[in-house]
């Protein structure tokens, strides 16, 4: 395994685990490594040592805990279920509303749906209080 710094064009700074630096590559190619903050696939490596399974310093460390992982990914499963089944679906007008909902000029409740990176990054600037949807289970053909 190892770790990698990585910063989305947006200028989100997240980490990144990859069995290796070719999964990382190719990952990346095919379009699957985004920002969790924005969504953006414009995504890129940062400047660092590289944490390496098997090094001294990790090996002191324990595995993670496959339990904790499903937990975890069960969680962010219900959190998705309960926003798909309890707010307005409001498509790419997403960014639109949010902001008319901010402002008061639309009735206030809770929403979702898509918005650019571009379209995030000022909402975010302008106060609005937004959050990335957990991502569903992936498709069929998008694991490996």
């Amino acid at each position: 395994m190892i770790k990698y710094a990585l910063q989305c064009d947006q200028t989100h700074e997240f980490e990144g685990w990859f069995g290796s630096s070719a999964d990382y590559d190719d990952q990346s190619a095919r379009g699957l490594v985004e920002c969790p903050v924005c969504g953006s696939h414009g995504v890129s490596k940062q400047i660092m040592a590289p944490a390496v399974a098997g090094t001294k310093a990790q090996r002191a460390t324990p595995a993670p805990d496959p339990k904790m992982r499903e937990m975890m990914m069960a969680a962010m499963g219900e959190v998705r279920r309960y926003v798909e089944d309890k707010f307005d679906y409001v498509g790419d007008a997403f960014a639109k509303e949010a902001r008319a909902i901010h402002e008061g000029k639309s009735e206030e409740r809770g929403i979702y749906g898509e918005a650019s990176p571009t379209e995030v990054k000022a909402l975010v600037e302008d106060g609005v209080r937004v959050a990335p949807l957990p991502p569903g289970p992936p498709k069929k053909t998008e694991v490996n």
